[in-house]
């Protein structure tokens, strides 16, 4: 019998975790992260409000953007500074699209930013944004921050973004978090098997596995990554000649 494995139990066993003494490392062969140097070095005109670990978790996920032509969308525009970091950091061929609920962002739009104004929590508005962006690919939630936002946004925004997209949610504070815990129902989904028989060993692919590569937990940050190129089977070969007698 499958028993549901204990979440609290869990969480006891991280509030409980000793670490390593932390070892002196080598930092001088680290890639250079360019949004964070952008962050460090921006002193005057609109704000940014970041905490400053997430510019890790943007270089590692959105990277491979820079440089390509990328529709990028924050939700959340406060004083407009992210949209002219985000701007910098793809580059030339980047178009961002802002959407805030207060009418005031609308004076940041320019030819590289288009601002839409409405409520992230109303669906009808996620439904007139998407008759008139035809497809993104990276999602900021920066947004109101509220679990039921969030869930809403992503509900709307995940089958828009495109074939190799990041959908990245910002501010996930608390403990037992009701929008992270709505996302763990996704690592469920992605852990999902549905054996064929055979001389190797294979699971039909759902279609939430052949659009979603990957979940990954931070603090305060939940990325999901799409695939570029949709798996049709998971399969587990076995290579080579010997093998252990039990």
């Amino acid at each position: 019998m499958t028993t549901v494995p204990d979440v609290c139990n869990g969480f006891q066993f991280a509030q409980d975790f000793k670490a390593l003494p932390r070892a002196k490392s080598d930092l001088s062969c680290a890639p250079r992260n360019v949004i964070w140097e952008y962050f460090q070095n921006y002193k005057e005109g609109p704000g940014i409000f970041k905490w400053e670990h997430y510019f890790d978790i943007y270089q590692r996920h959105l990277a491979k953007f820079v440089g390509r032509k990328v529709d990028v969308l924050e939700i959340g525009i406060y004083s407009g500074g992210s949209l002219k970091m985000w701007r910098s950091y793809f580059g030339e061929k980047c178009h961002v699209y802002g959407v805030d609920i207060q009418e005031a962002c609308k004076a940041y739009e320019d030819e590289h930013v288009t601002v839409f104004i409405g409520d992230q929590a109303d669906r009808n508005f996620w439904r007139t944004f998407k008759s008139n962006v035809q497809g993104i690919d990276v999602v900021v939630d920066d947004g109101g921050h509220r679990p039921e936002q969030q869930q809403i946004t992503l509900e709307e925004l995940l089958g828009h973004i495109r074939p190799g997209g990041v959908y990245v949610c910002e501010d996930v504070h608390g403990v037992f978090n009701n929008f992270a815990g709505f996302v763990m129902g996704f690592v469920h989904a992605l852990n999902s098997c549905d054996w064929v028989g055979g001389p190797i060993l294979r699971s039909r692919v759902t279609q939430f596995q052949s659009a979603i590569h990957s979940i990954h937990f931070y603090p305060y940050v939940i990325v999901i990554e799409k695939h570029f190129e949709s798996p049709s089977m998971f399969t587990a070969p076995k290579h080579g000649t010997e093998w252990q007698p039990f």
